[in-house]
């Protein structure tokens, strides 16, 4: 088994996993725009495994959240099964 991390913020009521198009259009409406906020930090490549991209998407939701000065986000994870 792994993880699987995603960046939410506090007061979005929806599950990112399991509600992702109301958890995204929340995060939108209320001007958070989280995935494209992690997109800028997050140093993922094609050239990269899944598992490598995966660490890195992790690394850079730490990171987010340890400069976070609003303390609006967390980080959300999800046990997930290899294949």
């Amino acid at each position: 088994m792994s993880k699987s991390c995603m960046l939410t913020t506090f007061d979005n009521p929806f599950d990112p996993y399991e509600q992702f198009t109301s958890w995204f259009l929340f995060d939108t409406e209320k001007g958070y725009n989280s995935c494209s906020y992690l997109a800028r930090i997050a140093r993922t490549s094609d050239q990269f495994t899944e598992e490598e991209n995966n660490k890195e998407i992790e690394r850079a939701i730490d990171e987010i959240i340890k400069y976070d000065f609003r303390n609006i986000y967390k980080k959300v994870t999800k046990k997930r099964k290899i294949a």
